[in-house]
């Protein structure tokens, strides 16, 4: 069931993505192409070289996004669990909603909802300091 939920939130959220880094690679300027090719870089070397480093501050829109989207997944094992085995903490707001509203604990859930919320900013500042290379991004 894990790979299912994985499956349908994959090809959710892939389009947007793409568009995102779509529209990256668009706002990069013809010239540097231009340039590279004149220089005699291949499309390997292009892509290297100039998208790569170009398009990396939407690469880490879209893998903070991804971070915190995964941390957010509700609709798609919530939907699945009539279907088959499912366990309860299969994600954190799936438990978090069974324990509001199964169990009736609604000051527990609340807790374990802002432990997420910060178990959710610090993945995403430790996932910011590690792919910070010098200064700002």
């Amino acid at each position: 069931m894990l790979w299912s939920i994985a499956n349908i939130v994959t090809w959710t959220w892939t389009g947007y993505n793409m568009i995102t880094l779509y529209a990256a690679l668009q706002n990069i300027p013809a010239d540097l192409y231009e340039a590279a090719r004149i220089d005699g870089a291949s499309g390997w070397t292009l892509t290297r070289f100039i998208k790569l480093p170009l398009l990396r501050p939407s690469l880490l829109l879209v893998l903070i996004f991804s971070i915190i989207g995964t941390m957010q997944i509700f609709a798609e094992p919530f939907v699945l669990r009539p279907l088959g085995y499912v366990p309860d903490n299969i994600t954190p707001n799936v438990y978090l909603y069974l324990v509001a509203s199964r169990d009736g604990n609604f000051s527990y859930a609340a807790t374990l909802a802002i432990l997420l919320a910060v178990f959710t900013f610090l993945l995403s500042a430790v996932f910011l300091r590690f792919t910070r290379r010098g200064g700002a991004l």
